[in-house]
């Protein structure tokens, strides 16, 4: 049924297959920063994202 899997599922798919357990570290600090980027550009926790950096 679903014949374009999503992007996370590729990812998952790819950590299960290669093996490549390294690069889950990596892959959740990049969403964590992607997400105080977008919280701290236009929200009213602005100011606590920016004294966290």
């Amino acid at each position: 049924m679903d014949n374009n899997p999503s992007l996370i599922r590729e990812v998952w798919e790819f950590l299960k297959v290669r093996k490549a357990w390294w690069i889950t570290p990596i892959v959740i600090m990049l969403i964590l920063v992607a997400v105080l980027i977008i919280i701290g550009q236009s929200s009213a926790v602005s100011p606590f994202v920016y004294a966290l950096i």
